[in-house]
């Protein structure tokens, strides 16, 4: 009984310290970034993509997941699911490093806390999933704040939303499409190299590719942005399968709260009265969300015990 207690306490423990890292890799990244903002977001954007296949081709290799790559590459239905959520990651993607190199981090950080409750909203939309009534209370708070961003300071908050919607898109595809994480990313970016070695080809022939013509640490941070990329996301899915969703879904918000601080105290953006609203409003969703998760969890398990002691 001790043996099993420490096991799990053990994996807990794992857990919970690979979450921690994924998110703050994904919190932090902005500063990686940052130094390349001398590039236009669409060329760090093309190196992220190659760079990312290579590395995760090879861990393709590493996890003995090939047989389940080559036959999703085999089956035109799921490419074609794939060229559509490889589309919707790479807008999410250029907006991001666009955002954090144009100074509008704090506006793409919104963007990651109002993405969870608009993975409720696509769930309800598409999957008919039913809201529990502080869930849509909670949806409805932040439909409240960004409302008042647009209408009393005439600020269409569009990175944000770009954001939140194109990864709620993202993950509602994959979730109905039954492939692994790291298959699936390794084909997404595998159909993203094509048109990014063509522009990246384009780019040489014209005299203005930074790889090679810059500086060795350009190229080591461009080929950087690989692991980058690969890292946090075999972090999430090592913890995904540890923890509990409640669990998860509370650290998940270390992410844009480490990107919200880096806004404010490292680079100094200014945060208006309009964005402060509006982010009480979304803090406040976000924490009935969480409460109204954990509270269900918790009901969920004590009934599951009790049907148990009921056989």
């Amino acid at each position: 009984m001790a043996d099993l207690k420490a096991d799990k306490n053990k994996t807990a423990l794992i857990g919970i310290t690979s979450a921690i890292s994924a998110y703050l890799i994904w919190g932090l990244s902005p500063i990686y970034w940052k130094e390349l903002h001398n590039l236009p977001a669409l060329e760090i954007i093309t190196h992220r993509i190659v760079w990312s296949f290579l590395l995760l081709f090879i861990l393709i290799l590493v996890f003995k997941q090939g047989r389940e790559f080559f036959l999703v590459i085999r089956n035109p239905k799921m490419m074609m699911i794939m060229l559509v959520t490889s589309i919707v990651i790479s807008v999410n993607w250029w907006v991001y490093i666009w955002s954090v190199n144009n100074g509008l981090i704090i506006q793409a950080s919104l963007g990651y806390y109002i993405n969870p409750l608009v993975n409720v909203l696509l769930g309800m939309i598409f999957l008919k999933e039913r809201l529990r009534r502080f869930q849509l209370f909670a949806v409805i708070l932040a439909v409240i704040g960004v409302s008042y961003l647009v209408i009393f300071y005439k600020t269409f908050p569009w990175v944000s939303l770009t954001l939140a919607f194109s990864f709620g898109f993202y993950a509602l595809i994959r979730k109905i499409v039954v492939i692994s994480s790291l298959v699936g990313l390794t084909i997404e970016t595998l159909i993203l190299s094509i048109p990014a070695v063509s522009y990246l080809l384009y780019l040489n022939s014209q005299g203005h590719g930074s790889f090679k013509e810059v500086s060795l640490q350009l190229d080591l941070m461009l080929i950087g942005a690989a692991l980058v990329t690969a890292l946090p996301l075999l972090l999430f899915n090592l913890a995904g399968k540890r923890l509990m969703l409640a669990t998860l879904g509370f650290i998940q918000y270390l992410a844009p709260t480490c990107m919200f601080l880096i806004g404010i105290f490292l680079w100094g953006e200014v945060i208006v009265t309009a964005q402060i609203i509006c982010f009480i409003f979304i803090w406040a969703a976000l924490i009935l969300y969480s409460a109204d998760s954990v509270l269900s969890y918790r009901l969920q398990t004590k009934k599951s015990k009790s049907l148990e002691l009921g056989k």
